[in-house]
């Protein structure tokens, strides 16, 4: 006697009580905080009103476990270890002709979630041979009807937000005089520009971020000619903010571009830096004497992005559905591993960590929201024996646990930077269409997941 017939309605439901007890199963195996019922609740599809991205650049495994052990121990959980549900996703770039290149830099493993596209190492959201620019995640969201935002740790004409609001054929050309290597990009020769001068031109509601001294030069060609970037940004409405006082004061009525460091904003923490035959155990100092006290963290800057991008919702369109797009971005993990920097490394990815809780909590009040959580690559450090005397340059510190961890770089010649590397790295989500971070995935498959979330064209 035959069973009864299968329709595709009930594969559909079939498949979706598998994946939700994969995922369960998964987590509670893992021992994550969060219940059963937030991972199946994780595992549904339907439309986002609102996606949160947080990048964490060079943020790799070994990146991750060294801040853990260091800040909250061994056993414990940080906030970005709490998702429901955890994959990993691939990172190589490609050169000209489409061949893989294994290891990539930020410009184009950022155009590979930006555009769902790879490109050659130092492209900004431009195909790889051809050089012609790609429509990207933010520009659809813009003309979908949503809010849009980008906040960094960076310069904001550094790769990782620059894929969102520009295309560029090398990532260096981030001002009005930083074109030499753009020279078809010039307004004079008919192109958009500059990074900074393209990432205000799309009016992206909420820039926060470093790289004034790209905004301060001035605009070579075209309708500001002779005028900085930033006056400029004002010429098209925007608030322009330097510090935690008047970013606290910023309202949603216009657009906000946030200028808080000349280049990268200067990190939390610092510390001495690894050394060839290794460092005696030290603690890290948690305030940077360097970092001026106007500074606005990043957690702080997530929040209030998200808050500006709600009202400019609320102010554009009453009565639409339609909600924000916001990227975050931990840039100088990446920048303090290349400077072989444990210590800053690790304050780096604290402060991503307390941005990741501020997202997971407005998420937490609005589960119409998908948050994702990864890496744009790996990179160099590595947890090693105490007795071990690896080659290259190497630290000790005294955990918060009272213990000793040794810390290794070793990527480059003692005296160069140090280098990433072309693993695959977490991903991390909740919220719909979480479930399609589960398993082995890339790059260019997160740009897919955001755009069917948002239901973009």
């Amino acid at each position: 006697m035959r069973g009864p017939r299968l329709t595709r309605n009930h594969l559909i439901a079939a498949s979706a009580v598998f994946v939700a007890t994969a995922a369960v199963a998964v987590t509670t195996t893992a021992g994550a905080y969060d219940t059963a019922e937030h991972a199946k609740g994780a595992v549904k599809s339907g439309k986002a009103k609102n996606v949160i991205l947080l990048i964490g650049d060079g943020m790799g495994d070994s990146e991750i476990t060294l801040a853990r052990d260091y800040t909250v121990g061994a056993g414990g959980r940080l906030n970005m270890d709490k998702f429901p549900l955890t994959g990993a996703y691939t990172t190589y770039a490609v050169h000209a002709d489409g061949t893989p290149d294994y290891v990539t830099d930020s410009a184009a493993s950022g155009t590979g979630w930006a555009t769902g596209q790879k490109t050659v190492n130092g492209r900004i959201s431009k195909t790889p041979g051809t050089d012609k620019a790609v429509r990207t995640i933010l520009e659809l969201a813009q003309k979908g009807g949503y809010a849009t935002g980008s906040v960094t740790t960076a310069e904001l004409t550094d790769a990782t937000p620059a894929v969102l609001a520009s295309h560029a054929t090398d990532r260096s050309c981030q001002g009005p005089a930083d074109m030499a290597k753009c020279p078809t990009d010039t307004i004079a020769k008919g192109g958009p520009g500059s990074i900074a001068e393209q990432s205000v031109d799309h009016k992206v509601d909420v820039l926060l971020g470093g790289g004034k001294q790209r905004f301060d030069q001035k605009v070579t060609d075209g309708k500001y000619k002779g005028l900085t970037v930033t006056e400029q940004a004002r010429k098209l409405g925007y608030q322009v903010v330097e510090d935690n006082a008047s970013l606290k004061a910023a309202k949603g009525d216009k657009p906000v571009l946030g200028l808080f460091a000349p280049g990268n904003v200067p990190t939390e923490w610092t510390g001495k830096p690894a050394a060839v035959g290794g460092t005696d155990p030290q603690r890290c100092v948690t305030s940077n004497p360097n970092r001026p006290s106007g500074t606005p963290n990043l957690a702080d800057q997530t929040a209030k992005a998200i808050q500006l991008l709600e009202a400019k919702q609320k102010q554009k369109q009453k009565h639409s559905k339609n909600g924000f797009f916001l990227q975050v971005e931990g840039a100088s993990i990446d920048k303090q591993d290349h400077a072989a920097d444990p210590c800053g490394q690790i304050g780096e990815t604290a402060a991503f960590d307390r941005a990741v809780e501020v997202a997971r909590a407005y998420a937490a009040k609005h589960p119409d929201t998908l948050v994702v959580t990864t890496a744009d690559h790996g990179h160099t450090s590595q947890i090693v024996p105490l007795e071990a005397q690896p080659p290259g340059l190497s630290s000790t510190l005294v955990t918060d646990e009272g213990q000793q961890l040794k810390v290794n770089y070793s990527t480059n010649a003692p005296g160069q930077s140090q280098e990433h590397t072309g693993t695959e790295v977490r991903i991390a989500a909740q919220g719909p269409l979480a479930y399609r971070v589960l398993g082995v995935t890339d790059q260019t498959d997160l740009f897919t997941t955001i755009r069917e979330a948002l239901r973009l064209g």
